[in-house]
């Protein structure tokens, strides 16, 4: 099990959790494990939100691996302009 923590619309759609945690061994897989826990998080996790792992940005590298002592972030996609 990886432990994540959440930020913004993430932690609000997981009914207020900071952090959770889930069976995991890549960032795809933590996000497929996050939505069947927590089916509100489909919509943020579908944007392509950053995932920090141990302080390093992670956008679009579904397949980085993680294990249990990684400190995982999910931020969710920033809008604006």
């Amino acid at each position: 099990m990886v432990e994540v923590h959440l930020w913004g619309n993430l932690k609000v759609a997981a009914g207020g959790l900071s952090s959770v945690e889930v069976e995991a061994k890549t960032i795809k897989q933590m996000f497929k494990g996050l939505e069947k826990q927590f089916p509100a998080l489909k919509h943020y996790l579908d944007q392509g939100p950053a995932v920090s792992i141990d302080g390093e940005i992670y956008q679009d590298n579904w397949f980085k691996k993680i294990s249990p002592e990684d400190d995982i972030h999910i931020l969710p996609r920033f809008t604006g302009g």
